[in-house]
């Protein structure tokens, strides 16, 4: 029986396979390999420490699976071309280019030990920063929040801001799973940050009831300085 492993860095409190992972194993079903009589599919997940990844790509490496699939941003592919050269890697790039980085030559027929597809949505960092600066245009200070897991997203950020003309803070945060979110964000406050980027990360969403109320907090104050109307009840 094929054994598959799939490598992930999901959230510390997401017990299941992410929906890749599903989708996968719905995908071959639908081919006729059915898991548990065709193949066996082993997941772990790296549960936001980017640092464990290594080691999870080693044991799957030695537990002799087939095929070794990398779903995630650019770090969990690096982890497993790192522990093999021999098994065949299949890659779901989010957030990265495999090309650029020197992966595979080209997403068609790519060659070599890596195949897969490439999710990107770079661009939609960008164009957030772009949306924020329409709908208030008097912003010229944006806090990032960002970690190992988004930080090809935080460059791109920092390209486009150059373009859309605010300047960023950096918030950076370090030691998952528990961030130390009231640090960060009072930080963004001391710098005068009219406004909260919070990129794409497991732990953000996660935690997204800790990040929201200064997210709405920020916008209501900016809202306010602008003059924006309020609506009388009739």
């Amino acid at each position: 029986m094929a054994r598959v492993g799939f490598l992930g860095i999901t959230a510390p409190d997401c017990a299941a396979p992410p929906p890749t992972c599903q989708a996968m194993a719905q995908g071959l079903q639908d081919l006729g390999y059915i898991e548990g009589q065709h193949l066996v599919i082993e997941f772990r997940s790296a549960e936001g420490h980017v640092e464990r990844l290594p080691a999870l790509a080693a044991e799957f490496v030695q537990r002799q699976v087939d095929v070794l699939v990398a779903g995630g941003p650019e770090a969990v592919l690096r982890a497993a071309r790192d522990a093999t050269s021999t098994i065949p890697i299949v890659m779901v790039a989010v957030d990265y280019d495999p090309i650029a980085l020197g992966y595979i030559a080209r997403l068609p027929r790519p060659g070599g030990q890596i195949t897969g597809l490439s999710l990107q949505q770079l661009e939609v960092t960008g164009k957030g920063l772009e949306l924020l600066k329409d709908a208030l245009p008097q912003v010229t200070r944006v806090a990032v929040l960002w970690d190992a897991v988004s930080a090809d997203q935080f460059r791109a950020a920092a390209e486009a801001a150059r373009v859309v003309g605010v300047q960023l803070h950096s918030l950076e945060l370090h030691d998952p799973p528990a961030y130390d979110y009231a640090s960060a964000l009072q930080a963004a406050a001391r710098e005068g940050a009219d406004a909260l980027l919070v990129l794409r990360s497991p732990l953000f969403g996660r935690d997204r009831d800790r990040i929201m109320p200064w997210q709405c907090s920020t916008a209501c104050r900016r809202c306010s300085q602008a003059g924006c109307g309020s609506r009388q009840a009739a």
